[in-house]
């Protein structure tokens, strides 16, 4: 059976990889997007679709549409980008989710939040699993973004209490692939981009802090299964191999130009120390783990950005 799926933020990076998934199976898509981090490139091949629909619109308004899925992506995910106005992000993250909410409550919809592994804050438990409630701090400069993911799973859960609303939540963990912005500001597109302009790699705080890294299309799998599946989440998607920021670095270089050097600088306010997932609830419930490896994830990736980057230099 053919399903009408709205996309918040479709035509984003995550976004646009879904709705490439979504159409390739068939299905019926309306892509939302307000174009603060989206870009019509990245969904261009489905204009003109007959089961393909691009809509202008910022979710922090109210829509009135009949759709059976809903897949709430809408919210900039980098610090570069929703720090540059941390009022609109916290507005994006609960006035979004709210009006998608109500949505789904209207037309009895199932609705997926995008949230974050960021809501583990700068975690005291390491690796983070999704009973772990956190270390946030509520008032620093990346709180627009924490605490909006925050309150957005918190309406969700009130949604699903007081009116039965169906609802799937995926906390995400740091997540790379084709079509980053190359102004993204994340630790992957950084390091792309300086390799390929030639200039030195800058580590900040000495490159010792840990990420793990999961490949885009390892991540839309996890989504589509958490949609289709039966647990309600929150339930953790990301890659559980982890890795200090200075061998990211190293394997960047190695693939571009081995011969750059590193520059330090200090660590920015509340960038968290470690992040790594527990995903024994994502392999228990949907069967679920990431297949490709960090090495192979960069070599697609890098070969997207050369594609577009050095037509700039």
């Amino acid at each position: 059976m053919t399903r009408r799926h709205l996309v918040t933020g479709g035509a984003g990076f995550v976004g646009s990889h879904l709705v490439d998934r979504l159409m390739e199976a068939g299905e019926e898509v309306l892509c939302l997007d307000n174009y603060f981090t989206g870009r019509k490139e990245n969904i261009r091949q489905w204009i003109g679709h007959p089961s393909f629909e691009l809509i202008r619109h910022d979710v922090t308004e109210p829509i009135k549409l009949e759709v059976d899925r809903i897949w709430h992506l809408a919210c900039p995910a980098s610090p570069v980008h929703y720090q540059f106005n941390p009022i609109k992000t916290a507005k994006t993250s609960f006035l979004g989710t709210y009006n998608m909410l109500g949505l789904a409550r209207r037309v009895g919809a199932r609705l997926l939040l995008a949230s974050t592994s960021e809501v583990y804050g700068d975690p005291e438990v390491h690796p983070q699993p999704e009973g772990y409630r956190g270390c946030v701090n509520t008032i620093g400069i990346r709180s627009c973004y924490d605490e909006g993911k925050r309150i957005a799973e918190t309406l969700c859960f009130d949604y699903k209490r007081m009116h039965g609303t169906e609802i799937r939540i995926a906390r995400i963990f740091n997540t790379y692939g084709p079509r980053m912005l190359e102004n993204d500001g994340r630790v992957v597109s950084n390091f792309i981009v300086q390799a390929l302009q030639g200039i030195p790699l800058t580590l900040y705080g000495g490159g010792q802090q840990t990420r793990s890294f999961c490949y885009v299309d390892d991540l839309v799998e996890g989504l589509l299964r958490l949609m289709e599946g039966d647990h309600t989440g929150p339930i953790n998607l990301g890659n559980p191999n982890e890795f200090t920021i200075r061998q990211l670095a190293e394997k960047v270089r190695d693939q571009i130009n081995p011969s750059l050097a590193f520059v330090g600088e200090p660590l920015p306010q509340d960038d968290p120390l470690q992040r790594q997932p527990v995903i024994s609830l994502a392999q228990e419930e949907l069967r679920w783990q990431p297949s490709i490896e960090l090495d192979e994830g960069l070599k697609k990736t890098i070969a997207d950005f050369r594609r577009r980057v050095e037509d700039k230099i």
